[in-house]
């Protein structure tokens, strides 16, 4: 996504792909760029090698562009340290889209001091959730909620169906998803089936001899293939062991109108109070919250489509006070 020199918002994210970020800077106008270097890898020996090259495309992003505000996703915390420079050298504003992880993974938790720092130079901080707005409130900073984005695929590619129940199970296969679990209520339900997204360099080695038949992989999906299955699906599965955590692939489908099964968190209960069932990450429940689910299939798709609506009027107001905040109203 590109925009001419001059344009009003830039956002940068140094990820190898950020639907939020694509969305959010779609929604205001802007343009997103995920800026990472993936031959580098995370490696001690590599990463600041890799920080540097990126926070060089940054700046040249930054320079080309010449924004008036620079949205950055966070983690990592670096990412919005040219966006700080570039800001104090042109008079722009940055704003931080500061994610769970960047409080909670223990890769930051040492850089926290950094963190408040940034957070409150920020124009605005956009956070998830309450407990997270405390943090930065308490840190001095401006926090705008914005527990997600609406998300439209401008193609989509076909979800093949079959006549089995078929649930999504929208996965990165970090240490907070309890992947084992999962593969052990879906051998469970050898009726449902179950497409599991994901890079596969990511899969937990020890699991895979726990693969059930009715788990497909589907390794990392093209956006459209991957608006597809969301889209087509008959319920989408996206489950975290760590509390205070926004499930983007569940806030996705629910702007499909696809019933989601999320973990049983108060957090997740306030984003997805209709068109969800909550389980308790234990195989057990994992497996009745399908059972749930596909017995009352089209109940949970209504809920669906109707917080749908809710959600895409709460995003008109959110979406005027950001650009309130940054001085485009």
């Amino acid at each position: 996504m590109a925009q001419t020199a001059g344009q009003a918002i830039t956002y940068v994210s140094w990820a190898e792909s950020c639907s939020r970020s694509d969305h959010t800077a779609r929604e205001l106008g802007g343009a997103s760029h995920m800026v990472y270097l993936p031959e580098l890898g995370s490696r001690p020996s590599t990463i600041l090698l890799k920080y540097l090259g990126q926070w060089t495309r940054t700046s040249a992003i930054l320079r080309q562009e010449r924004p008036s505000a620079v949205f950055v996703m966070s983690p990592p915390v670096i990412a919005a340290l040219p966006a700080f420079w570039y800001a104090w050298r042109h008079g722009a504003r940055v704003v931080l889209d500061t994610h769970t992880a960047a409080f909670l993974h223990p890769r930051w938790r040492y850089l926290q001091w950094l963190q408040r720092w940034q957070c409150r130079r920020a124009a605005t901080n956009l956070v998830h959730n309450e407990h997270l707005a405390d943090i930065v409130r308490a840190w001095g900073g401006h926090v705008t909620l914005v527990p997600d984005v609406p998300v439209e695929y401008q193609s989509l590619e076909p979800l093949s169906r079959t006549e089995a129940f078929t649930v999504a199970v929208v996965c990165s296969f970090n240490y907070d998803e309890p992947i084992g679990a999962i593969l052990e209520a879906a051998a469970a339900l050898s009726d449902v089936r179950f497409l599991m997204t994901g890079n596969p360099k990511h899969f937990p080695k020890d699991l895979e001899s726990r693969v059930p038949p009715n788990v497909t992989r589907t390794g990392f999906l093209s956006v459209a293939a991957y608006g597809g299955l969301l889209a087509g699906a008959d319920a989408v599965m996206t489950l975290t062991t760590r509390d205070h955590t926004m499930l983007r692939g569940a806030y996705e489908a629910i702007y499909q109108g696809t019933p989601v099964i999320v973990s049983d968190w108060p957090i997740l209960r306030q984003a997805f109070p209709q068109g969800a069932v909550h389980v308790d990450n234990t195989p057990g429940g994992i497996s009745e919250g399908v059972r749930t689910m596909a017995s009352q299939a089209l109940a949970y798709r209504t809920g669906a489509e109707e917080l749908r609506e809710a959600k895409r009027q709460r995003w008109q107001r959110t979406r005027e006070a950001i650009r309130a905040r940054i001085g485009r109203v």
